[in-house]
């Protein structure tokens, strides 16, 4: 078996853990790839073990690795997706960070979650994925975000309107700080914190939902994923940001921007004793009051 493992800096706090990710795997045979940029940072920080090879791109990854290990919160499970891309690599997070919808493996769980991946004891979460089409080719070959792609004012400019469109027939003009599109997997993220509802995982659909808007009418929006969105922006600065999960990018409002579904899924691992509904009581502390029950 071949897992690979990515990893973003972090402080000493983490080590302990990082260090039992790799003493487990060093118990069976496995063949570990670990990301170049976070083996240069933890190689003098932990022991590892020998013969552990690196990778640095997409190209190095496909047929070389049978998982992809994330080691952090869901912004680094969410930095996988350029590694992965269309490659079908499934991909696990173990949570350093707080939340962890994503990176749903607890750190005090390390040896019981590798060993159940070992022993294959785990199914695979398939996760749509947003594509991004743009007249400039933004974020050229990594056009993509699995949690979602919003539009926003950057932060010394006035409120933005956004005309949406949806399959080319006008949706709304949204007078607003911003305008999110979310998957089913990021409707628990951004999109959640402004307003948005939750949607199960295996839902075919995409959410829009407005960032701060002028209009106290203009709700969310739920639309199916098999749809082209199209978004014009007016504002009185000549620029605005985009973002595809956490990459970002200054983008001049004269460009039109086009989003759909990616051609291709991300596949998350779910352990067998794991459940999105377990996950999503645990995160968002349903049931925390006894009175419920």
């Amino acid at each position: 078996m071949k897992i690979a493992i990515y990893g973003r800096d972090f402080n000493d706090s983490v080590l302990p853990f990082v260090q039992e990710v790799f003493d487990v795997l060093a118990q069976h045979p496995i063949e570990i790839l670990v990301f170049l940029k976070f083996n240069n940072f933890i190689r003098n920080k932990i022991s590892l073990p020998a013969h552990v090879k690196t990778f640095s791109t997409h190209a190095e990854l496909v047929d070389q690795a049978d998982v992809l290990l994330s080691l952090g919160g869901d912004g680094t499970l969410l930095d996988t997706l350029s590694l992965v891309r269309d490659s079908q690599i499934p991909v696990i997070g173990i949570n350093f960070g707080r939340l962890g919808f994503l990176a749903s493996i607890n750190k005090n769980e390390i040896k019981t979650a590798i060993e159940a991946l070992v022993n294959g004891h785990y199914s695979l979460d398939k996760r749509g994925v947003l594509n991004l089409e743009s007249q400039n080719n933004l974020f050229g070959e990594e056009n993509f975000a699995l949690n979602d792609m919003t539009i926003h004012r950057r932060d010394n400019s006035a409120m933005m309107i956004i005309h949406a469109y949806l399959n080319g027939e006008f949706l709304n003009s949204y007078w607003a700080d911003g305008l999110i599109i979310a998957t089913p997997t990021g409707s628990t993220a951004y999109s959640l914190s402004c307003g948005g509802p939750i949607i199960s995982p295996n839902a075919q659909n995409f959410v829009i939902t407005p960032v701060a808007p002028h209009n106290l009418n203009v709700r969310p929006i739920i639309v199916p994923d098999d749809v082209a969105l199209t978004f014009e922006v007016e504002a009185r600065s000549t620029k605005f940001l985009l973002t595809c999960d956490s990459r970002t990018e200054t983008v001049d409002r004269s460009v039109k921007i086009t989003i759909n579904k990616a051609k291709f899924n991300i596949n998350l691992i779910r352990l067998n004793n794991e459940s999105y509904l377990t996950t999503l009581r645990n995160k968002l502390l349903w049931g925390i009051d006894t009175r419920n029950y």
